[in-house]
């Protein structure tokens, strides 16, 4: 039986994506951990750190099925936003108390933890969240990896840019990124009205990025790498920009003289609004 093609496969991109943390953190001096990131409450240790209680969480949560704290009672889409915020913020105040040094020390010790943990588990089965952001009630793993290395990436990628330091806005680490976060695009456009066969294009710039369709059926919309329709509708948004916009760490009147819309004003800047993570 041949095996099932994977859409998306990240699972032996942790091992090296988290060698390029570590030699980027060894790098940094005493005022580069304090510099601002993209993250408007979180400085570049900030940032580290919620990287260190990401791959802790994994290692408890996931491979060792340990939840150590309940949730309260989720009756919609926000409160889970507001009790993962609550988390996160909890994590950052406690780790206040830890040097950077700990940090990557930390890190250096867990990351090939993570890393085996994820090349093991077997990305057809359900994964153990779902990836809701994309509008999924639940998801397969492979999916659910996907998402977790985007995280992974963009947290990296605040720190980059926070001191200046790139690295990893290359195809083999970029492109599987923006793939991922495009994947929120039939859930963004789930009460778009439009005729059916409209495509909408969007494009990411650089030889790292690429194109994609959003073609409307009878009752929802699909994402594709290829059409022969010519769009109704078309984003081409600079690669620098993709990834900061669609975590949300800027919102589309910010940037939107700088991303080129052609054809249908609606449906083109309604790419813009999509958000590809639980913010």
């Amino acid at each position: 039986m041949t095996p099932r093609e994977i859409p998306i496969d990240t699972r032996l991109l942790f091992r090296p994506l988290h060698g390029k943390l570590l030699e980027l953190l060894k790098s940094l001096n005493k005022d580069d951990w304090n510099k601002q990131t993209v993250a408007k409450k979180w400085k570049v240790k900030d940032v580290a750190s919620h990287i260190l209680d990401g791959q802790l969480k994994t290692l408890s949560i996931q491979r060792d099925r340990y939840f150590g704290e309940q949730p309260p009672e989720i009756n919609e889409y926000n409160d889970l936003i507001s009790w993962l915020n609550e988390l996160n913020n909890d994590w950052i105040n406690a780790s206040k108390r830890l040097s950077p040094q700990v940090i990557v020390l930390l890190l250096e010790t867990i990351g090939n933890l993570v890393s085996d943990y994820y090349e093991s588990i077997d990305p057809w089965d359900e994964a153990i969240f779902s990836v809701a952001w994309a509008g999924e009630s639940t998801s397969f793993n492979w999916m659910h990896l996907a998402r977790e290395y985007t995280e992974y990436w963009h947290h990296q990628q605040q720190i980059r840019n926070a001191v200046g330091k790139q690295g990893i806005m290359t195809k083999p680490f970029f492109y599987p990124v923006i793939d991922t976060l495009l994947q929120a695009l039939p859930h963004t456009f789930r009460n778009v009205d439009a005729k059916e066969g409209t495509v909408v294009e969007t494009k990411i710039t650089s030889e790292a990025g690429g194109t994609w369709y959003l073609i409307k059926t009878l009752n929802a919309w699909e994402l594709t790498k290829t059409c022969l329709t010519e769009p109704l509708a078309s984003a081409t948004i600079p690669i620098e920009l993709s990834w900061v916009l669609f975590s949300k760490s800027i919102r589309p009147n910010e940037i939107i003289n700088q991303v080129k819309i052609e054809g249908d004003e609606r449906l083109a800047t309604k790419v813009l609004e999509m958000v590809s993570v639980m913010a």
